[in-house]
């Protein structure tokens, strides 16, 4: 019943109520949409919970729902059932706490109950599942909303066929069958029925492939019926309309002559249209053709220019280390050209895995921040909020961009600020840098752009503005991300977010 579960499933997306598109998508959760779209399921599943806590803080409950069923389903598509129940857990918690009359909190429990439904299918576990029929049954009674009465059956459907109990599969299906009929859905039911018979017909049970394709036949002959009915119908219905027409313009002459020169004259507009239109059509399409080749050429002059760029650098490296580096502007172009050198090499490889290992987490960041005890300025005071315990992390990367942000904070933080370092774990293979000051903090119109390389032109003898796309781009290749905290408003909060 694989067949029917699956095409099931895609039905029941036309009758659920529980619609994302209803309400405008925030920036964060068409973050998590792109993410999913590239295939990036960490990424996506990190963005989707951060969605659901986002619009749980503003009062948008069914967005936060239907962003944690997203975020339970690709946790456990890897298998991470624990975090995956955790994750359903709260967002039920949020919705007790919401405030809403029951009604809509039994509405907002059924998206919930639905994915844990959903989990329960994949780990059959039958009783399980059940339970959380019997559930969606009670809070579909409370919402006494009839679309989520047309959802909860294709959710049975799926149950029952999944656990082999065809009998009250078919019950379901049949009750579905004649809903999608009363709305006229033809091909729905037809490809429903198609799928039983196939399945049927592989599992080789005869008498169910007899009663499965007589049930179809007699379903194909009445559905025949209603379209002829319906087209005849329809017939009429025009023939009705055009004699009604024929009658209005055929009152008096003067009316046909009128109706005559204005269709003439209509005729002579829609031909001048459509000549203007046609001139418009064209120049659209040169104008699209020349803009493409220029973006095909665009993209080509890039690729060539980080070469040529990185070329540049290997080959002025060797001469510059001929220079006195204690010059600045030697010392700045020398950094620069190793920047340039290390962002290439990190792009060039961008697909391929880091090594993991075991790292002792309090003393690997109590070292980071001893790194810049003498770089703060007075007064500031240095936390590291680190539990006892090891990660598999790749430990020059981390270093590197920890390091990177450490110095930055010290460089930011005025005298008698803070600097912290924390970690925290958020899932069995989800790890939590953050590395916060209380300084001036980043204004928003810079914020998307301080990891994008090149963006600017400065003295580089103060910084060639590489160091956070050089973290930015370590991240990745960790199949994490490095991001600001917008939420954090006592200064600037970095966090980075790695998957082991």
């Amino acid at each position: 019943m694989k067949k029917v579960f699956v095409l099931l499933l895609s039905l029941s997306l036309g009758f659920s109520v529980v619609s994302a598109q209803e309400t405008k998508k925030s920036e964060l959760h068409q973050r998590a949409e792109s993410a999913f779209e590239k295939g990036n399921v960490a990424s996506a599943r990190f963005h989707f919970i951060r969605s659901f806590e986002d619009y749980s803080k503003r009062g948008d409950f069914k967005s936060a729902m239907e962003c944690a069923a997203r975020g339970t389903a690709l946790y456990y598509k890897e298998n991470y059932w624990k975090e995956a129940f955790d994750l359903l857990r709260r967002a039920d918690q949020e919705v007790d706490a919401s405030g809403k009359d029951a009604k809509e909190k039994a509405a907002l429990h059924y998206i919930i109950t639905k994915e844990r439904l959903a989990m329960y299918i994949k780990l059959r576990k039958g009783d399980s599942a059940k339970d959380q029929i019997e559930i969606m049954e009670n809070q579909v009674n409370n919402a006494a909303d009839e679309a989520l009465k047309n959802d909860l059956l294709y959710n049975k459907a799926v149950y029952y066929y999944s656990f082999g109990q065809n009998a009250q599969g078919n019950a379901v299906f049949k009750e579905m069958a004649t809903k999608l009929t009363a709305s006229k859905q033809y091909d729905k039911v037809d490809g429903v029925y198609q799928t039983l018979i196939a399945n049927a017909r592989k599992s080789g049970n005869a008498n169910m492939v007899a009663q499965s394709y007589s049930n179809y036949l007699a379903w194909k002959d009445s559905v025949n019926t209603l379209k002829r009915a319906d087209e005849i119908g329809a017939l009429k219905q025009q023939i009705a309309d055009n004699e009604k027409v024929i009658d209005e313009q055929d009152s008096t002459l003067t009316t046909r002559q009128a109706v005559i020169v204005g269709l003439c004259i209509l005729a002579a507009a829609l031909a001048a249209a459509l000549v203007f239109g046609g001139i418009v059509l064209l120049r659209f399409i040169l104008l699209t053709r020349k803009q493409k080749k220029m973006i095909n050429l665009a993209n080509d002059n890039n690729a060539l220019k980080a070469k040529f760029i990185s070329n540049i650098s290997a080959q002025l490296n060797p001469t510059l280390h001929k220079l006195d580096e204690k010059i600045p502007e030697v010392k700045a172009l020398l950094q620069f050209s190793e920047h340039i050198s290390q962002l290439s090499d990190l792009e060039n490889t961008i697909d391929e895995e880091v090594e993991l290992e075991d790292v002792q987490l309090t003393s690997f960041c109590e070292k980071l921040v001893d790194d810049i005890r003498g770089k703060v300025q007075a007064g500031v005071t240095l936390k590291v909020n680190v539990p006892n315990m090891s990660a598999k992390i790749n430990k020059e990367y981390v270093s590197h961009i920890l390091l990177h942000l450490l110095n930055n904070a010290a460089i930011y933080t005025p005298k008698d600020g803070t600097i912290w370092l924390d970690y925290k774990k958020r899932g069995a293979h989800v790890h939590q840098f953050l590395v916060s000051d209380t300084g001036a903090g980043i204004p928003e119109e810079k914020r998307e752009d301080v990891f994008k390389p090149f963006t600017e032109v400065k003295d580089f003898t103060e910084g060639d503005g590489l160091g956070l796309p050089i973290c930015k781009q370590m991240a990745l290749k960790m199949k994490g991300d490095l991001e600001i905290d917008t939420e954090f408003t006592k200064g600037t909060r970095f966090v980075l977010l790695l998957h082991s």
